[in-house]
């Protein structure tokens, strides 16, 4: 089995200690984005997985790639060119005070792509699964057309596509809105996550009875929109709702719901009631669905369970990447939560 995944990294620039950005005056330096996430993730689980971007020849873009490779993920199907590298910044909250991102990814390299700079046919040669994000063609309308390109190729081999939604609405600033571009490509994808927000703003489909600043959702809600997605979009085959009820920004409820067509699968929940880092926290539970799909092939609740609790793991863990192993997301899922001491 082998996973590719397609987007853009980032430089990540974050102020240390809750500090807010007018406070700081010294910025910690990680890599992360939402592909490359996904990567490190099934890298990290002993999925082979190749990450496919576009970076500047510079020594950032390499330091970069180093990274990954650190992690075990495939990086010979980048590309190169182009100017820059993109740049998010975070300012991490605390209790009532949330989080902040701000991007500097205007005319980064992956933002400049085009039609035919990746040959697809190479790419996927022994490849069995496609994931991409709604973060992608967001970014600029050539870099939407390739993903429709990789899409396409891989539904054309015969290639399990997934997505995540992925909504992120400072990112649509070239014209067109979520709601033009993400159906086309979302028609050709097999499994499909999502939240609240994404159905709502990239597709329309908006929950009836759900309430996420309480700190508790009716999972049972999610029903309906699954059955509104797949009406929608005939290929699709599974859909999965991750369920977060933001207590404050230190403490939230973390589930998920997976709906195959027939049979609605409920995690159990977590409480996170001590938050080190929820950037990245999507991306660590589609990395583990991944994962849980291919491996515990025809036990969707398992895969599901699998995915909660890797991306409940994450939330303890600094950085957009997931560094958990399996044993320790499956101790977890057994119910051992005690953290003691590994001796």
């Amino acid at each position: 089995m082998k996973v590719i995944t397609f987007g853009e990294i980032m430089l990540r620039l974050a102020t240390p200690d809750y500090l807010r950005f007018s406070q700081s005056q010294t910025l910690t330096a990680t890599f992360g984005g939402g592909e490359a996430n996904v990567a490190v993730s099934l890298a990290n689980f002993g999925i082979p997985v190749d990450f496919v971007t576009r970076l500047p020849k510079n020594d950032i873009a390499q330091s970069c790639v180093m990274d990954l490779r650190k992690y075990g993920v495939g990086t010979d199907k980048i590309v190169w060119g182009g100017g820059r590298l993109g740049i998010y910044f975070l300012e991490t909250g605390a209790v009532s005070r949330g989080s902040k991102v701000v991007y500097d990814r205007a005319h980064s390299s992956v933002s400049e792509i085009k039609s035919g700079m990746i040959d697809w046919n190479k790419v996927f040669e022994g490849a069995n699964w496609f994931h991409w994000t709604g973060i992608t063609p967001a970014i600029s309308q050539s870099a939407a057309e390739v993903c429709l390109e990789a899409i396409k190729k891989a539904n054309e081999l015969g290639i399990t596509v997934s997505c995540d939604l992925n909504f992120r609405k400072n990112l649509w600033k070239y014209g067109k809105k979520a709601g033009e571009v993400m159906p086309e490509l979302v028609a050709g994808t097999d499994i499909i996550l999502g939240n609240e927000e994404d159905a709502e703003m990239v597709l329309g489909i908006k929950p009836e009875g759900v309430d996420v600043t309480g700190g508790h959702i009716e999972a049972a809600a999610y029903e309906s929109v699954s059955k509104q997605i797949m009406a929608r979009f005939p290929r699709c085959k599974k859909v999965i709702t991750t369920l977060r009820g933001s207590v404050n920004a230190n403490h939230n409820s973390w589930s998920g719901v997976l709906w195959d067509g027939k049979t609605l699968f409920e995690a159990p929940t977590y409480q996170i009631t001590h938050i080190v880092d929820r950037v990245g926290g999507g991306d660590s539970f589609m990395g583990g669905l991944i994962y849980g799909l291919l491996t515990y092939a025809g036990n969707d609740l398992k895969a599901l369970n699998f995915a909660v609790a890797a991306s409940c793991l994450k939330h303890t863990i600094y950085g957009d990447f997931n560094h958990v192993t399996v044993n320790e997301v499956e101790k977890l899922m057994g119910g051992d939560a005690s953290g003691r001491v590994a001796r």
